[in-house]
């Protein structure tokens, strides 16, 4: 597993100060990468994204969106994300990618995402762990996810073996 690359974002939404991946050391991150045009990010990769961060604890999972603009970039400005992110209700954190050269974003390039949706998961050392580009298995990514939490209360057993919020059980 290799080291994951720092977030390179312009700007940040749903949040007070800018976020970086060093911060959350001995958490688990998932990174939903999107477009506000992009059809598969409206139907899959934003809900799936809004679940983990219902389902699984702050202590345990942070969930963190990066807005990759690749194409229509007239149409994607910050003034439009922040009004699609109040209309998705999206609370958790937003990164706007930086724009790099060619078109691609700087992240999107660090990270070799193919398109959007791309979803990442980093481990609680910072490794990336998994990337996945399209539409994701709820129980695949559930899976993932919670076998990096049991495996991190395994050797910090003072920490809450609990993975998900008592309140996200049905």
């Amino acid at each position: 597993m290799t080291q994951a690359p720092e977030l390179i974002a312009s700007q940040w939404f749903n949040t007070p100060h800018n976020l970086r991946l060093a911060d959350m050391f001995g958490k688990v991150v998932v990174i939903e990468a999107f477009q506000m045009l992009c059809p598969g990010c409206i139907l899959h990769g934003i809900p799936l994204a809004q679940s983990v961060q219902k389902m699984f604890s702050p202590d345990q999972v942070t969930v963190i969106g990066l807005h990759s603009v690749f194409e229509h970039h007239q149409a994607m400005t910050p003034v439009s994300l922040k009004a699609f992110l109040h209309e998705f209700r999206v609370t958790f954190p937003v990164a706007v990618d930086a724009p790099g050269e060619n078109g691609m974003p700087k992240t999107m390039a660090a990270y070799q995402m193919r398109g959007t949706p791309s979803l990442v998961i980093i481990d609680q050392r910072g490794k990336l762990c998994a990337h996945h580009f399209g539409q994701v298995s709820e129980l695949r990514l559930g899976a993932e996810i919670a076998s990096l939490c049991a495996c991190d209360t395994m050797w910090h057993p003072e920490r809450n073996a609990e993975m998900a919020r008592p309140d996200s059980i049905a």
